[in-house]
């Protein structure tokens, strides 16, 4: 059972919360799904989740998304794609019967061998399973890219964050020097101007006799 935590979201928490969800988008899944995965991983709702998602989350990973989304259709074409490179296996098989048929007619012959079909079936079966072997590899290159360019991208906007996060911090100890200068630069200024009193002050002394006298 899921845990339900009370405390504030964390950036660790919204960069798994981003990945998990990116990923399920990519992958074609839901983001219902998402914010389950992402609830059981860090211990929330699925439902505080989805409100962390939709209302601070989402709008910092718009390119991102887009991309996911770009991702989620090419994978749904490849996976059509071996369909449609059976058809047309299949057409040039029984092109090449018709083919091996119409030779046998040429030498007398009034039926195509069994053997020629045969022949014809491993061919293109060997072809037809290197063609898939070959596909299956640009397949897993391509998940591999895009996951990596998803964590590329969540690496990206959490040095992002920590870069708006230090210029804020720059600026704030910036300020308080600048406000140091400026109140040593006053105290300076009030010690010279105490010193220049001092100085203009009249100053008397008592002689021997008992009378003050002025001090030059």
């Amino acid at each position: 059972m899921t845990a339900v935590r009370q405390d504030a979201w964390s950036v660790e928490d919204d960069l798994i919360l981003a990945e998990i969800t990116l990923r399920h988008i990519r992958e074609g899944s839901t983001q219902l799904a998402a914010f389950e995965e992402v609830g059981e991983k860090i211990g929330r709702t699925s439902a505080a989740c989805g409100f962390r998602w939709n209302s601070c989350v989402r709008k910092s990973y718009e390119d991102a998304i887009g991309i996911a989304k770009s991702q989620r259709q090419k994978r749904s074409y490849l996976k059509k794609q071996p369909s449609a490179r059976g058809a047309q296996v299949a057409g040039l098989i029984l092109g090449n019967m018709e083919e091996e048929y119409s030779r046998s007619e040429g030498l007398g012959e009034n039926t195509l061998s069994i053997d020629a079909v045969i022949r014809f079936l491993r061919q293109w079966k060997g072809s037809f399973q290197e063609a898939g072997r070959q596909l299956k590899m640009l397949e897993r290159d391509l998940r591999e890219k895009e996951d990596e360019l998803t964590e590329l991208r969540v690496e990206n906007e959490r040095l992002s964050k920590e870069v708006n996060l230090a210029q804020s911090d720059y600026r704030v100890v910036n300020d308080d020097y600048k406000a140091l200068i400026q109140i040593m630069d006053r105290a300076r200024r009030l010690a010279f101007l105490n010193e220049e009193e001092e100085e203009m002050k009249t100053r008397f002394k008592m002689d021997a006799n008992g009378n003050l006298e002025r001090i030059e």
